[in-house]
């Protein structure tokens, strides 16, 4: 029996008529037109070449027709390739090399940039599609055969390649299984009680893991529906929110919210369930909202490399301050990082994870996979937190410098270096420092070359031509020297003591 995610999907498809995904504008999708329109692209990715286990990378603006694509990925074996929208093409050429995709598809107005970067690489042909649909591959859709018979998978083929940032050197590709897609997608419904009668209110991205995976496939293995926005305003969230029952959201997200002073019980009388997740919730927000709405937001705690491992529950006490319990399926301890000795209960140290939903590992990088695996199987996840006598996990802090702003991840390493070529720093050290708004707000702390006088703005301005906006600094705060230790190692975590008011 096939283990094509999509063979699942199938299998939990509502009537044909029953809606999946309404637009903010207005504009209605059914599960008949999903298969058809994933079966138009699947047929047209299978004209331009593309065969089972390719990969197919898409860096383009967020549109029903996207998730179509994506589908069509699933239906055919490929392997999607899903990139930030606002990654530059500097950016976007390492994704390019790196995964050597058969296929790219990007806006029409950056497909010039991708002809050259794709040409350098020989193999991969590039395709357009804009926010409204358009393009040369949906164009290639409407010329194709709704009807395609879904190609069969095993348990263990990529779905998906996900990029991640390291702490150093260049992104990591997460190879996401068939198996891994679907072994959260089923635990998610489950535990979140979705129904067919369900509408999520979809104001995510979907080129992570939090848009695309937990929140799509969920609706889909459920037969639920997606109202679905381009993209996220807190003043279209609030129009839209009484017809939906469910949210999933950033904290960035539940804080504008609360900006509205009718943002009240009455506002979210149909809501059933609010979902917080790619950043921490501060306890205020969710004390905040809590006295405001009627309900307690539900946080939990995933990564890109596991979809989702813990949750608050669904009935019981939604803790302020922690993910929950660690989901059905996924075993989940607190180690030593140096030793991986396992450490008595509430004791912080370096959380590991076990289940279907584990990535198989880094692209092209099998001595790194390696390394982040125990010899039992745990992946090291990175993250320090503990467990508390009730079995509610608490994440206390990253053992890796990752900074999370607004819900995507950005490592301080790619930004330093890019700090550093500037001809007026000398040296910079990047922290993520407490921000009401953004969860946490990118900080650079430079030293200048001696007579260098550095203008703030214009460093930031140098620095977006190759770095998407989210990675750019909010700040850029200019000392005499770094502080060290006696090993000279910058100390990241005195900076951040030092500077935790910036934004406050």
């Amino acid at each position: 029996m096939s283990a094509n995610l999509y063979d699942v999907i199938e299998a939990c498809r509502p009537p044909e008529d029953h809606l999946f995904l309404e637009t903010a504008e207005g504009k209605i999708y059914s599960y008949g037109h999903l298969h058809a329109r994933s079966g138009q692209y699947a047929n047209a990715l299978k004209n331009l070449g593309v065969k089972a286990g390719d990969r197919v990378a898409v860096q383009t603006d967020k549109s029903p027709e996207v998730l179509f694509l994506y589908l069509a990925c699933l239906r055919l074996g490929a392997v999607y390739l899903p990139l930030n929208t606002e990654y530059t093409l500097s950016e976007v050429t390492y994704f390019l090399g790196d995964a050597a995709p058969v296929l790219a598809v990007c806006r029409p107005e950056a497909k010039s940039g991708f002809d050259e970067v794709a040409a350098s690489f020989g193999a991969c042909r590039v395709q357009t599609m804009d926010g409204q649909g358009s393009g040369s591959l949906p164009g290639l859709a409407d010329l194709s055969e709704a009807a395609f018979k879904t190609v069969p998978r095993m348990a263990d083929d990529l779905a998906a390649i996900l990029y991640t940032s390291g702490t150093t050197g260049r992104s990591k590709g997460a190879m996401l299984t068939h198996k891994n897609l679907t072994s959260n997608a089923q635990t998610l419904t489950k535990y979140w009680r979705f129904t067919s009668q369900d509408i999520l209110l979809h104001a995510l991205p979907i080129y992570h893991t939090h848009g695309l995976f937990v929140a799509t496939n969920t609706v889909l293995l459920s037969g639920s529906s997606l109202l679905f926005m381009s993209k996220f305003t807190a003043a279209e969230v609030r129009r839209l929110l009484p017809k939906a029952t469910v949210m999933m959201g950033v904290p960035t997200h539940y804080h504008r919210l609360l900006g509205f002073g009718d943002f009240t019980a009455e506002r979210a009388k149909n809501m059933r369930l609010f979902i917080s997740g790619s950043a921490p919730l501060s306890p205020e927000t969710h004390k905040n909202f809590s006295a405001r709405t009627g309900q307690a937001i539900l946080e939990r705690y995933g990564m890109t490399e596991t979809n989702m491992n813990s949750s608050n529950p669904y009935d019981g006490e939604r803790r302020a301050g922690t993910v929950g319990f660690a989901l059905p399926d996924v075993e989940l301890r607190i180690a030593d990082p140096e030793t991986g000795r396992i450490l008595p209960q509430g004791e912080i140290g370096g959380i590991e994870v076990k289940g279907p939903n584990v990535f198989k590992g880094y692209w092209g990088l099998p001595e790194k996979t390696a390394a982040e695996f125990r010899a039992d199987g745990f992946f090291i996840t990175g993250d320090l937190g503990s467990i508390d006598a009730q079995g509610y996990v608490s994440i206390s802090g990253r053992g890796k410098d990752l900074i999370i702003t607004g819900g995507l991840n950005v490592y301080p390493a790619e930004i330093e270096a890019k700090l550093d070529a500037l001809p007026d720093i000398k040296e910079s050290a990047v922290i993520g420092v407490p921000h009401a708004d953004f969860g946490e707000g990118v900080t650079a702390i430079i030293v200048l070359q001696s007579g260098a006088i550095l203008d703030e703005a214009r460093a930031r301005k140098a620095l977006a031509k190759d770095l998407a906006a989210f990675k750019v600094p909010k700040r850029l705060i200019m000392v005499a020297e770094l502080p060290r230790n006696a090993m000279g190692k910058v100390q990241k975590k005195t900076l951040r003591e030092q500077y935790k008011g910036l934004y406050s």
